[in-house]
């Protein structure tokens, strides 16, 4: 226990944490809002437990540690449950477990067995079933009295109206948790957006939003979904054990989830923790944790519960993904393609494991449409590497001080008015792509990484300092052309590239040294590295196949371009405009120059393509969403090594899709085509044996 003051300073420091805690709650459970992050909201419970535990008799019957934490929204008629709907306690580390089952141990006598789950982030929900037959579905509310939305449940897919098998009870109630695919609710968002609607802030506001609809046909186009992890009234239960209620209730065609695990030690179900904990971003809902439970019934009432939680389940919290901070500026920076992007300026925070202080905010629509203004409390969002993103404002931390944001008119780089590219694109741009050195700075970064050349040494310092214009002085690359004709001198004149004694450092030998080596590197990374709009890997590889020189791709007429699969009429467009403008050709003028291969060596000419034989060969396999264990690059070259061909577009001629979360319209294409889906995993087991293996 920490920093327990006195009695008259606990007294005072818990009745401001009950106004804090009771405030969110009401934000939560009745507005669909949070206005403090999950962490914030767990730290406060904690601290009030504290000073209860030292000081028991702070502790009224109204106190929020004794309480479930909602109540009925009067729009919809109450519903009393059979049996209260509990919360759940929370341990936040191995420790804190190990101390909640050595205390099972203590009161049991026993170690028993447990059973993992993961912990849904979604809205809890009841529903009654009598002789089979689904007669209510209600929120949890308070844990007593929730709200009957019976109509709104009934539109929700995959949860049966009738029960499936026989042996049904006279009345049983089944719980669980109603959730936003992960995917479905960037969509939702994305669509919102485009709108000028607001946004959701989290997947679980989006549930609790959609459900709570008065007109359920609106309900109904929401895609949400629902999965069973407990029970409440049921008398005579014909099992032992909570594994067994699942696989009771999945027989009756109860929307389960596979993915929970019986284990013998509590050893066991921290390597579950874990192991989940890894695999986090490849599910599709969210989840904050992984709910433990004594597996054997008889046990768990043996054990009981507090007023507000039972004795034998608890939650294990992964550290936050998503919290609130203070929105203190919107800037905007300008990348490679001359793209103006504002992005957040926030206080740091830590989230997801790492401090964050920027989060993106896409462009001037997107800021408009989420409503944020500068000094707002923001919810911001970090999942695994993905960039920090603003997801909205706290509306009730208003103060009147916030301001908007405007986005300025001339590029903050180089001064060039900003404006739109075409009469479709919604993003303003530097028109001044040769000179404006953020343009300059972020196709040099691009060439050196993964995608590009993948040149060691050449990151986004290195880029800098090579670009850069320190006090009026001409950097040693305006352009891209002189890249491979940089010389130890050129790079002496630059602080980044020399040691404490003027000599050169350890960065710039291996520079130079990695640039000869990247001289050689294949074609179709030459193409990706040209920064041509539209040209990725894919397409890339596929003209490099194809025509096998870079003088071929520019000799080429427009009908041969668009005769290589996988290149259409945008990309023969963004290939002939490319080439037409000077300077991109002194560029291929000046990489010649300094000995860089722009053909492949022995290709035979345009036509002759070779093909790889492997366990894919003939397969168009699109990859899609965050795949674990590849990047986006990583998947399309893992297809190619396969022998199989990436697609960038799901179509009839698509042999596979291999989707992860994030994977939006392809999956969605897939699906009305009937084309194979796989996961992760099943794309892993696909590359290294084919169709068969999957």
């Amino acid at each position: 226990m920490n920093d327990i003051p006195t009695f008259d300073q606990a007294l005072a420091e818990s009745a401001s944490l009950t106004e804090r805690i009771l405030e969110a709650q009401a934000a939560y459970y009745e507005r669909n809002e949070s206005i403090i992050a999950d962490a914030e909201y767990d730290t406060l419970m904690r601290r009030l437990e504290e000073l209860e535990s030292a000081y028991p008799q702070l502790q009224g019957q109204d106190s929020p540690t004794l309480n479930v934490g909602g109540m009925a929204n009067s729009t919809f008629a109450p519903v009393t449950h059979a049996e209260r709907m509990m919360s759940l306690d929370n341990v936040f580390s191995a420790e804190q477990f190990i101390a909640w089952t050595d205390r099972i141990l203590k009161d049991s006598g026993r170690m028993p067995e447990f059973l993992c789950e993961l912990k849904i982030d979604g809205l809890a929900i009841n529903l009654r079933y009598e002789n089979g037959r689904l007669v209510s579905a209600a929120t949890r509310g308070d844990g007593v009295v929730g709200e009957d939305v019976t109509a709104n449940v009934k539109t929700i897919s995959g949860i049966p109206h009738t029960l499936a098998g026989d042996g049904h009870p006279p009345v049983v109630e089944v719980r669980g948790e109603i959730f936003f695919p992960v995917a479905a609710f960037r969509k939702l968002n994305t669509e919102l957006a485009d709108d000028g609607e607001k946004v959701f802030a989290n997947p679980r506001n989006a549930a609790s939003g959609s459900l709570r609809q008065k007109d359920a046909t609106k309900t109904a186009k929401r895609p949400l979904r629902m999965l069973v992890h407990g029970i409440g009234a049921w008398a005579d239960i014909p099992v032992t054990s909570q594994s067994q209620v699942y696989e009771l209730l999945a027989s009756w065609g109860l929307p389960t989830s596979d993915r929970y695990r019986a284990v013998d030690s509590a050893h066991a179900a921290l390597s579950f923790i874990d192991e989940m904990g890894e695999k986090r971003e490849s599910v599709e809902h969210e989840i904050d944790g992984i709910v433990i439970k004594v597996n054997e019934i008889a046990l768990q009432r043996e054990l009981g519960v507090t007023s507000r939680a039972p004795r034998w389940a608890i939650a294990y919290k992964y550290p936050p993904e998503q919290v609130n901070t203070k929105l203190v500026d919107i800037r905007v920076s300008v990348g490679r393609t001359g793209r103006a992007t504002p992005y957040a300026v926030v206080e740091p925070v830590k989230v997801a494991g790492s401090t964050v202080e920027y989060a993106t905010l896409h462009n001037q629509d997107v800021v408009k449409a989420k409503g944020v203004l500068i000094g707002d409390t923001i919810v911001i969002r970090k999942a695994g590497d993905v960039i920090p993103e603003v997801l909205g404002p706290v509306l009730g931390l208003r103060d009147g001080s916030e301001r908007p944001f405007v986005m300025p008119t001339g590029c903050p780089e180089c001064g060039a008015a900003l404006r739109p590219m075409s009469e479709d694109d919604v993003d303003l741009r530097c028109p001044n792509a040769r000179g404006c050195p953020a343009q300059v700075r972020g196709r040099v970064e691009h060439i050196g990484s993964r995608g590009g050349l993948d040149i060691e040494g050449l990151g986004e310092v290195a880029a800098a300092a090579l670009t850069n214009h320190i006090d009026g002085q001409v950097p040693p690359l305006e352009t891209e052309a002189n890249l491979f004709a940089l010389t130890l001198d050129d790079l002496l004149a630059v602080d980044f590239f020399r040691n404490k004694d003027g000599g050169p450092s350890k960065a710039a030998l291996e520079l130079l040294a990695n640039l000869e080596v990247a001289k050689t590197k294949p074609l179709w990374r030459i193409l990706v590295s040209f920064n041509i709009r539209h040209v990725g890997p894919v397409a890339a590889r596929a003209l490099a196949d194809y025509f096998g020189s870079v003088d071929a791709i520019r000799r080429a007429s427009v009908d041969e371009l668009a005769a290589v699969d996988g290149v259409g009429v945008i990309i023969v467009e963004s290939l002939r405009d490319w080439f037409s403008v000077d300077w991109h050709e002194e560029i291929v003028r000046e990489w010649a120059a300094a000995g860089v291969q722009l053909a492949t060596p022995g290709h035979e000419g345009p036509g002759a393509v070779t093909e790889i034989e492997g366990p894919c060969s003939g397969l168009t396999i699109v990859a899609t969403g965050t795949l674990e264990g590849y990047t986006r690059d990583g998947a399309q070259e893992a297809i190619i090594a396969a022998g199989g061909k990436p697609a960038s577009s799901v179509s009839k001629k698509t042999d596979f899709v291999a989707a992860g979360p994030g994977a939006g319209s392809k999956l969605t294409k897939a699906e009305e085509l009937g084309i194979p889906v796989i996961d992760a995993a099943g794309f892993t087991r696909l590359l290294e044996g084919g169709p068969s293996a999957v």
